[in-house]
């Protein structure tokens, strides 16, 4: 039971990271927006290398002992794209209201940690869209309006998280050392959101607490994620602890796999370009499979 608590315990730790980046955004005076591109590349690295080189060659050493060749690999290959339509489905259906990963300004930020900070000319920059900065947004619509942009993009992060849950605590349950990387990449990930689900909620109410409970919760769906992952493994297993099906364990595998990979090509590399310059994205992730690299050759 210990390795389950651990790997819930993981994924509630990457889950609150969404706090970091609303923390960020309160409290720091500045916000190091190289340091958002970098980490977050630093993620895509470690979700893409861990990808290919452990996880899917896991699913494909399981499935091939269940199904034998070459039918172990066409289902591994069938459950690696099957975990990307899944997650191309959920980013489908719930769209966020906006870009839940673009810049928001130091102008825009100041006001958030310093409440004697003047506010924006958001009329300006709407007036002027084309000259306007890099990732400035308009503000002057209703509040009602802002409050609903800031909770749906809250919801939706939070509903994109759920598969990410679900990847940290299956890895973790195989693999707790691989498990701990792609918790830490996924925490990464989760600060720049956490800051985006803040900016809109606090324009519309001017509540900071509100605007940080509301950008922790958002990432509270992953926790939840791994708690229905452990729900169907006992299903899986009919309520024992035991060792589940090689072949239920691949499956699960490729498709954590596919799932990783979409999320590191469509959400964080895009999102490591916005916030960094020159090249800041793959040093991020060039850094990120080597520290994976070297991590899975120690644990051999």
């Amino acid at each position: 039971m210990s390795h389950v608590l651990f790997a819930l315990g993981l994924t509630l730790l990457a889950g609150m990271a969404t706090g970091i980046g609303s923390a960020i955004a309160f409290f720091a005076s500045r916000t190091n927006y190289r340091f958002l591109s970098v980490a977050t590349g630093f993620s895509a690295g470690v979700m893409l290398y861990v990808s290919f080189v452990e996880i899917f060659a896991k699913g494909t050493e399981a499935l091939v002992k269940a199904y034998g060749e070459p039918w172990g690999h066409w289902a591994n290959a069938g459950s690696f794209f099957a975990g990307i339509l899944l997650i191309g489905v959920i980013d489908k259906l719930v769209p966020s209201a906006e870009n839940p990963h673009e810049q928001h300004t130091a102008e825009e930020m100041a006001p958030l940690h310093n409440r004697f900070a003047p506010s924006p000319d958001f009329a300006a920059i709407a007036a002027d869209p084309a000259h306007a900065a890099p990732g400035a947004h308009d503000h002057r619509v209703a509040r009602s309006r802002l409050l609903r942009m800031g909770l749906f993009t809250a919801l939706a992060i939070g509903i994109h998280n759920f598969p990410e849950g679900l990847v940290t605590f299956l890895a973790a349950m195989e693999n707790p050392g691989v498990g701990v990387a792609i918790a830490v990449a996924v925490a990464l990930h989760n600060i720049p959101e956490g800051i985006s689900v803040s900016v809109p909620i606090f324009y519309a109410t001017g509540n900071r607490a509100k605007a940080f409970l509301y950008s922790l919760l958002s990432g509270m769906a992953e926790p939840v994620g791994a708690a229905i992952a452990w729900l169907a493994m006992l299903v899986l297993m009919r309520g024992s602890p035991g060792i589940v099906p090689p072949q239920i364990m691949g499956l699960l595998f490729g498709g954590v796999a596919g799932v990783m990979v979409y999320i590191s090509l469509d959400e964080l590399l895009p999102t490591s370009r916005a916030y960094g310059k020159g090249h800041d994205s793959l040093l991020g992730l060039l850094a990120g499979m080597a520290v994976m690299a070297v991590s899975l050759l120690l644990m051999k």
